[in-house]
């Protein structure tokens, strides 16, 4: 098969679809892949590195675009590279479509095969290929919102762990899954007071066995919301529903309420995040004020440390992109129903039924396209 990595183009973006050890494992089983020039500058790895594993050196994503039969890419296609995409292609990324309606419609009139790394599933329940990317945002979330709560950075003036003799920050987690969870660890770590707050009996469990009496693990009910947002210096947001856009647990309201120079890191961005007072920013301008409370709601976070987060993906897809090359898509998804999963729209057709319930669109099953 013939697979193309174009470099990313979202702001301040710098992962890249592949690395070279991830290319070799390709090229070694007879496989073309194409990279376009300088993808991999941002976390280290030149073009020489790339050639040296196998790969072929195209000067523009528009030559790549043309010549793979998969595209391989970290970020959501921005309108330019959705353009390219053409019918029955392979675009294998990160989607993100529930709050997305353009990209959603571009998508469908592409013909593309589209599939996401966010909804393909395991034999746990869980999502393999978000979940590396959810261990680094989690983690750093934390870090973001020390920063937030800097005086300079319109923040309460607070360390986050005080010194002794004064109080640590409250830190009120909301959702025990893969996020919070590891935002839970560094805030612990950092010796802050941390709150954790999910509907799962079972992950607050786990959570009072990984952390004992360090993490306060609450069930998540409206009052409790409420109640421990108002008193909280930094609120983590990092609830999920796959394929579907994030639920407003934290209103307006409460923003109004809570205490001033306090902070939110909104890591459900990418799925139109959980606080109704967000909206998607930047690593360029990562933050803004509402009602004196710092947002931040950087919607690609891994993206800052980009030679950690390439390599963590890259262990997670590798598998996927070997599969769906030896396969073809029809075949590899027909034998694997987690990858199936994954598949969000194909032919025109709108295969993830959570997107299409988001932007009131027609679904299609997806096992019904293959036959």
């Amino acid at each position: 098969m013939k697979i193309g990595v174009p470099k990313e183009i979202k702001n301040h973006e710098y992962r890249v679809g592949m690395v070279p050890s991830s290319v070799r494992e390709l090229t070694m089983l007879g496989h073309e892949v194409y990279i376009e020039k300088d993808a991999g500058l941002g976390i280290g790895f030149t073009d020489d590195d790339y050639t040296a594993a196998g790969a072929a050196i195209l000067d523009s994503a528009a030559e790549v675009f043309a010549i793979a039969e998969m595209i391989v890419k970290v970020k959501e296609p921005l309108a330019v590279e959705r353009a390219m995409l053409r019918h029955d292609q392979i675009l294998f990324t990160y989607l993100h479509l529930a709050p997305d309606l353009a990209q959603t419609e571009d998508l469908l009139k592409s013909g593309a095969v589209c599939i996401a790394y966010e909804t393909v599933t395991d034999a746990k329940g869980g999502l393999p290929l978000l979940a590396p990317m959810s261990e680094v945002a989690g983690r750093m979330s934390i870090q973001a919102g020390a920063m937030a709560l800097e005086k300079s950075h319109g923040g309460r003036g607070m360390l986050l762990g005080g010194v002794p003799g004064v109080e640590p920050a409250k830190v009120v987690i909301i959702g025990g899954g893969m996020v919070g969870t590891n935002a839970a660890q560094i805030a612990v770590g950092m010796g802050a007071d941390v709150v954790v707050l999910d509907r799962s009996v079972d992950a607050l469990r786990r959570l009072n066995m990984q952390f004992g009496s360090a993490v306060k693990a609450v069930y998540s009910t409206a009052d409790a919301i409420e109640r421990h947002v108002l008193e909280a210096d930094l609120v983590i947001g990092g609830v999920l529903i796959p394929g579907a856009q994030t639920p407003k647990l934290v209103t307006k309201e409460m923003i109004k309420k809570m205490k001033p120079g306090s902070a939110i890191v909104d890591v459900a961005i990418d799925q139109g995040g959980c606080v109704e007072t967000s909206h998607a920013t930047t690593h360029q301008d990562p933050t803004y004020i509402v009602d004196d409370v710092v947002h931040y709601c950087v919607a690609n976070m891994p993206g800052a440390v980009a030679r950690t987060s390439t390599f963590a993906l890259n262990n997670a897809t590798l598998p996927y992109i070997l599969k769906l090359a030896r396969m073809g898509y029809k075949e590899a998804l027909l034998d694997d129903k987690h990858l199936l999963a994954g598949l969000n729209v194909m032919h025109g057709k709108l295969t993830c039924k959570e997107v299409a319930e988001s932007h009131g669109l027609a679904y299609t099953a997806a096992a019904s396209l293959l036959q």
